[in-house]
């Protein structure tokens, strides 16, 4: 049977959804890999992108995407499912944005470097050391399944919240 993809509506900050802790997937079955195939189509669909997690479009599990060459080749696809960092370099603020708070950019601290695991959509456990932007995204989108927010990490208003309008 085909499986029918959809972009799927991403809820916008102050969404009491985005603030809730996910729960941790237990069943590697059809409804992980459907709600799977339609992040991914959303994370597609919305310009310059690279993440994307479950909460983000209505379903409190611990479930994200990341692929941080969409906007070129779409071949780089991460789905993580029951992330965790288990360990992290130094921190380095870096600008981030989030598709829940599309009008805005924030300065934000995060690692540079972190060793994650995960399950694959089909239950594999995977482990690999991410840098770089791809660190920020990772942690970004964990964050989310935590109920955490970029607008909670950041030091001042003022100084680290930017209008996009503005850049």
């Amino acid at each position: 049977m085909m499986m029918m993809m959809s972009v799927l509506p991403i809820l916008k900050y102050p969404h009491p959804l985005l603030r809730q802790c996910c729960t941790p997937v237990v069943a590697f079955d059809e409804a992980l890999q459907a709600l799977v195939a339609n992040m991914v189509e959303t994370l597609y669909a919305c310009e310059g992108a690279i993440g994307l997690a479950a909460p983000q479009v209505g379903h409190p599990v611990r479930v994200v995407v990341i692929d941080m060459h969409a906007k070129t080749t779409k071949d780089a696809l991460r789905v993580l499912v029951n992330p965790v960092v288990l360990s992290a370099s130094r921190n380095k603020t870096m600008r981030e944005g989030c598709l829940s708070f599309p009008e805005y950019l924030a300065n934000v601290k995060r690692a540079q470097r972190v060793v994650v695991e995960a399950y694959t959509a089909t239950g594999e456990r995977q482990e690999w050391e991410a840098s770089h932007l791809e660190a920020v995204c990772i942690q970004h989108e964990i964050d989310h399944l935590d109920g955490v927010l970029m607008i909670d990490r950041i030091e001042s208003l003022k100084d680290d919240w930017i209008t996009r309008r503005t850049l």
